[in-house]
C-alpha cells in the first residue's frame, strides 16, 4: 500500500505488536491497526512498527486451528484498494490519511 498514514494521538501504551516471521526467516514487529471483514474472509491491516513506517498492509488471515493464524499476502490490487477503503471509512476520525 503506497497510502500514508499519520496518527497524530498515537500511543505506543495502547499498541499491540505483532511480530511476523517470512518465509526466508527474518522476523519484523508490526502495529495491529484493525481487523477487517471482507466478503467472508478476514484481513488483518499492519504498520511496520518503525519511526518512519508510513505504509499500512494489508494480509489475508487464515486460520490454522483455534489457537494459530497465518497472515498470507495478497497480489490482487483491486481486493487490497476495497479492503483499504473500508479501513479509511471505519478509521477517518483516528488517522489522517494522505
Amino acid at each position: 500500500m503506497t497510502d500514508v498514514l499519520n496518527n497524530e494521538e498515537f500511543n505506543e501504551e495502547e499498541a499491540i505488536l505483532v511480530e511476523l516471521t517470512d518465509e526466508d526467516g527474518n522476523t519484523a514487529e508490526f502495529e495491529y491497526l484493525d481487523t477487517i471483514p471482507y466478503e467472508g474472509e478476514e484481513y488483518v491491516v499492519l504498520i511496520e512498527n518503525t519511526e518512519d513506517a508510513d505504509g499500512a498492509i494489508i494480509l489475508k488471515i487464515e486460520s490454522v486451528d483455534d489457537e494459530t493464524e497465518n497472515y498470507v499476502g495478497i497480489d490482487d490490487d483491486e481486493l487490497l484498494d476495497e479492503v483499504f477503503e473500508i479501513f479509511k471509512k471505519n478509521h477517518a476520525d483516528e488517522y489522517d490519511f494522505d
